[in-house]
């Protein structure tokens, strides 16, 4: 298939602004790894940090719902 050159520079376009979106998220990935190992270095707890940190991103009520589950799951198999 023969593409146009208007057609071929937004193509090209579109690819460029891909790779830099995923550089920069790669670069972000990467200050966030930071972050967590700087937290950790000051003695915070990593896991605890990302699942308030995901917790925080929930909707409330479907997180209620979901803590509300593994209570129930806990208390059933006598987990405290």
């Amino acid at each position: 298939m023969e593409v146009g050159h208007n057609a071929r520079e937004q193509l090209k376009s579109i690819v460029e602004r891909v790779e830099r979106l995923e550089t920069e998220i790669r670069e972000l990935q990467s200050d966030r790894a930071d972050i967590y190992k700087e937290a950790g270095g000051n003695g915070f707890d990593v896991p605890a940090l990302k699942a308030i940190v995901r917790a925080r991103r929930e909707d409330p009520e479907k997180r209620r719902e979901r803590e509300a589950q593994i209570e129930l799951y806990r208390g059933t198999l006598g987990i405290d």
